[in-house]
Protein backbone atom coordinates (compact mmCIF):
# COMPACT_ATOMS: atom_id res chain seq x y z
CA UNK A 1 0.00 0.00 0.00
CA UNK A 2 1.22 3.38 -0.95
CA UNK A 3 1.54 6.08 1.94
CA UNK A 4 -0.92 8.62 0.25
CA UNK A 5 -3.56 5.63 0.03
CA UNK A 6 -3.37 4.64 4.20
CA UNK A 7 -3.41 8.47 4.77
CA UNK A 8 -6.59 8.36 3.13
CA UNK A 9 -7.83 5.48 4.57
CA UNK A 10 -6.84 6.16 8.10
CA UNK A 11 -8.18 9.90 7.61
CA UNK A 12 -11.62 8.69 6.68
CA UNK A 13 -12.14 6.41 10.05
CA UNK A 14 -10.75 9.90 12.06
CA UNK A 15 -14.08 10.72 12.21
CA UNK A 16 -16.55 9.16 15.29
CA UNK A 17 -19.40 8.78 12.62
CA UNK A 18 -17.40 7.12 10.48
CA UNK A 19 -15.51 4.91 12.23
CA UNK A 20 -18.62 4.11 13.94
CA UNK A 21 -20.03 2.96 10.88
CA UNK A 22 -16.86 0.96 10.08
CA UNK A 23 -17.00 -0.89 13.69
CA UNK A 24 -20.35 -2.40 13.02
CA UNK A 25 -20.04 -3.50 9.26
CA UNK A 26 -16.50 -5.05 10.62
CA UNK A 27 -19.11 -6.66 12.92
CA UNK A 28 -21.48 -7.48 10.72
CA UNK A 29 -19.14 -9.45 8.34
CA UNK A 30 -18.96 -10.21 4.94
CA UNK A 31 -23.09 -11.01 4.81
CA UNK A 32 -22.91 -7.08 5.56
CA UNK A 33 -25.76 -4.35 6.26
CA UNK A 34 -28.57 -2.50 4.54
CA UNK A 35 -28.06 1.36 4.72
CA UNK A 36 -31.29 1.76 6.31
CA UNK A 37 -30.01 -0.78 9.04
CA UNK A 38 -27.02 1.03 9.95
CA UNK A 39 -29.04 4.81 9.76
CA UNK A 40 -31.33 2.93 12.50
CA UNK A 41 -28.80 1.20 14.78
CA UNK A 42 -26.64 4.82 14.86
CA UNK A 43 -29.18 6.76 14.83
CA UNK A 44 -27.79 8.44 11.84
CA UNK A 45 -29.90 10.65 9.25
CA UNK A 46 -30.09 8.95 6.10
CA UNK A 47 -28.71 11.92 4.04
CA UNK A 48 -25.43 12.10 6.82
CA UNK A 49 -24.96 8.46 6.40
CA UNK A 50 -25.09 8.11 2.73
CA UNK A 51 -22.10 11.13 3.29
CA UNK A 52 -19.85 8.78 5.50
CA UNK A 53 -20.52 5.74 3.59
CA UNK A 54 -19.16 7.62 0.65
CA UNK A 55 -16.28 8.80 2.09
CA UNK A 56 -15.38 5.23 3.17
CA UNK A 57 -16.23 3.62 0.25
CA UNK A 58 -13.54 6.39 -1.54
CA UNK A 59 -11.24 5.18 0.85
CA UNK A 60 -11.82 1.49 -0.01
CA UNK A 61 -12.49 0.52 3.80
CA UNK A 62 -16.71 -0.41 2.15
CA UNK A 63 -18.03 -1.89 -0.59
CA UNK A 64 -21.55 -2.06 -1.78
CA UNK A 65 -23.73 -4.39 -3.54
CA UNK A 66 -27.45 -4.10 -4.37
CA UNK A 67 -29.83 -6.62 -3.29
CA UNK A 68 -33.60 -5.88 -4.65
CA UNK A 69 -33.82 -2.22 -3.98
CA UNK A 70 -31.81 -2.25 -1.15
CA UNK A 71 -28.58 -1.22 -1.13
CA UNK A 72 -26.08 -3.64 1.27
CA UNK A 73 -22.72 -2.25 2.22
CA UNK A 74 -20.09 -4.31 3.94
CA UNK A 75 -16.08 -4.32 5.12
CA UNK A 76 -13.58 -4.54 2.37
CA UNK A 77 -11.86 -7.24 3.88
CA UNK A 78 -8.77 -7.61 1.40
CA UNK A 79 -8.38 -3.71 1.23
CA UNK A 80 -8.51 -3.86 5.42
CA UNK A 81 -5.82 -6.34 5.07
CA UNK A 82 -3.67 -4.54 3.30
CA UNK A 83 -3.92 -1.60 5.65
CA UNK A 84 -3.16 -3.57 8.85
CA UNK A 85 -0.09 -5.36 7.10
CA UNK A 86 0.99 -1.68 6.30
CA UNK A 87 0.45 -0.35 9.58
CA UNK A 88 2.28 -3.39 10.77
CA UNK A 89 4.89 -3.73 8.32
CA UNK A 90 7.78 -2.62 10.76
CA UNK A 91 6.38 -3.61 13.86
CA UNK A 92 9.20 -4.73 16.40
CA UNK A 93 11.84 -4.10 13.74
CA UNK A 94 11.07 -6.83 11.61
CA UNK A 95 10.43 -9.16 13.90
CA UNK A 96 6.29 -9.01 13.94
CA UNK A 97 6.57 -11.98 15.70
CA UNK A 98 7.74 -10.56 19.02
CA UNK A 99 4.49 -7.99 19.17
CA UNK A 100 1.76 -9.22 16.95
CA UNK A 101 1.09 -12.43 19.20
CA UNK A 102 0.27 -9.93 22.24
CA UNK A 103 -2.46 -8.22 19.73
CA UNK A 104 -3.98 -11.13 18.32
CA UNK A 105 -5.70 -12.73 21.42
CA UNK A 106 -6.77 -9.45 22.96
CA UNK A 107 -9.25 -8.66 19.92
CA UNK A 108 -11.45 -11.84 20.70
CA UNK A 109 -11.20 -11.65 24.65
CA UNK A 110 -13.95 -10.07 26.65
CA UNK A 111 -14.07 -6.57 27.19
CA UNK A 112 -12.81 -6.84 31.23
CA UNK A 113 -9.83 -8.44 30.48
CA UNK A 114 -8.83 -5.91 27.32
CA UNK A 115 -9.75 -3.09 30.15
CA UNK A 116 -7.19 -5.30 32.05
CA UNK A 117 -4.51 -5.27 29.59
CA UNK A 118 -5.17 -1.61 28.45
CA UNK A 119 -4.28 -0.32 32.19
CA UNK A 120 -0.83 -2.25 32.41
Amino acid sequence: MELKMAVIALSSLAQESRLKVFRLLVKAGPEGMPAGTIAEKLKIPANTLSFHLKELANAGLVKSRKVGRSVIYEMHAGNIGVLMSFLTEDCCQGHPDLCLPQAAPSCCETSTKKEQILSV
